[in-house]
């Protein structure tokens, strides 16, 4: 099976993120529309060779089973929202969510017009963010994002269900934040490193020993109970305007299990009452579980 391209691309300079609810009449019509987005995946990346243009269409939790009654992912389920004390991270469920990323900002425009235009009278668009590269990837704390990403064909292994029918396909967990920046910038750049538990300005990772215990580098570390690391493939970017800031968090897998951990790791106090404290920082005001199926299954509208 074919991933598409989305999933396990390298960053880009510019994004569009869409988050669509499908109308009441357009349930019956949308598995034919989107059975047309790997050829505007394709004809994108051909008609634009130099944007490194890459698209993506998940389909929610919620929805999936009336799009593709066929069969549905073995682990797709509810987003796992979290509660604890005054921290948040809610389960705001949306039908579709769209990925278009390019090094090109006109061709990513490019392609939510084209998105558009195959849905048009089918679904309500509900959300919708622009994210960019932040200096040399940054996140809008200051501090690089992603730098326990897997590389090379490990991105594949980490991100891609490898067998059966869903093949190719991937779970995603998507998460718009909103940064409390006037509170971060009060602190100290060494306060700063410590709440990351790796240095600002090279991007050095401080030792384990070294760590505080609500490090957010330290809380998103985990391994299972065989020793093996739970890895995701993040393919995030900052958003911002004049008035707010944060991150479009993008978790892709091939199990939805890892990103779990880690968001309970990150909010839920463990046995000494330590949590991840760049939840202190930020504020996580949407998040939706999808599954990403591939290229094959999109266009057979899920006859495979």
């Amino acid at each position: 099976m074919t991933a598409q391209a989305g999933i396990c691309a390298e960053p880009n300079l510019h994004a569009y993120y869409l988050m669509f609810n499908i109308l009441p009449q357009g349930f019956e019509r949308v598995p034919a529309a989107l059975a047309q987005m790997p050829a505007l995946w394709q004809s994108l990346t051909q008609n634009y060779p130099d944007a490194a243009f890459s698209g993506l269409v998940a389909i929610g939790n919620q929805t999936w089973d009336e799009l593709y009654p066929q069969a549905r992912p073995a682990e797709l389920t509810v987003f796992p929202a979290q509660v604890a004390n005054d921290r948040m991270a809610p389960e705001t469920p949306f039908d579709l969510f769209f990925q278009l990323r390019a090094d090109r900002l006109d061709v990513a425009y490019i392609a939510v017009q084209k998105v558009s235009a195959l849905l048009a009278g089918l679904v309500e668009l509900k959300d919708e963010r622009q994210g960019f590269r932040y200096l040399d990837r940054r996140d809008m704390t200051g501090f690089v994002d992603g730098t326990e990403n897997p590389q090379g064909e490990d991105r594949a292994a980490v991100a891609l269900v490898a067998d059966g029918q869903f093949a190719g396909g991937s779970y995603l967990h998507v998460q718009h934040y909103r940064h409390k920046l006037t509170r971060w910038e009060k602190l100290a750049i060494s306060d700063q490193e410590q709440v990351y538990g790796r240095t600002k300005p090279d991007d050095i990772e401080f030792e384990s020993q070294q760590k505080a215990p609500t490090a957010h580098t330290l809380r998103t570390n985990l391994k299972d109970d065989a020793g093996n690391s739970m890895e995701i493939l993040r393919q995030s970017l900052p958003w911002g305007t004049a008035n707010a800031q944060g991150l479009v968090f993008i978790s892709c897998c091939n199990t939805p299990l890892h990103f779990t951990r880690m968001l309970e790791s990150m909010y839920q106090p463990d046995a000494a009452g330590y949590f991840d404290h760049l939840m202190l920082f930020t504020q996580a005001e949407t998040g939706a579980a999808f599954f990403a199926p591939s290229e094959e299954w999109l266009s057979s509208k899920g006859d495979i």
